[in-house]
């Protein structure tokens, strides 16, 4: 199975336009939407053995890319 990457626009389309904004207005957020766009690439990688790695290692992305979108989600609130 295929599992593509979403970048947060994808994931929040309702919120395309403040995304933007946030991006370009607050260097915190940004971040935060590099460091997830960071690591759902790995994980994608993981997930179609383009760059092998054991599942506790998958996993742990996995919380990783939910803490940071529990944050990014605030600032969209």
């Amino acid at each position: 199975m295929t599992h593509t990457p979403h970048d947060i626009a994808e994931e929040f389309p309702e919120h395309a336009d403040r995304i933007h904004a946030l991006k370009a207005s607050n260097a915190h957020f940004a971040k935060l939407c590099d460091n997830h766009h960071r690591i759902n690439r790995e994980i994608h990688r993981g997930e179609e053995n383009v760059e092998p790695m054991d599942d506790a290692h998958l996993e742990d992305l996995k919380k990783q890319r939910l803490a940071l979108l529990d944050e990014i989600v605030a600032f969209l609130k």
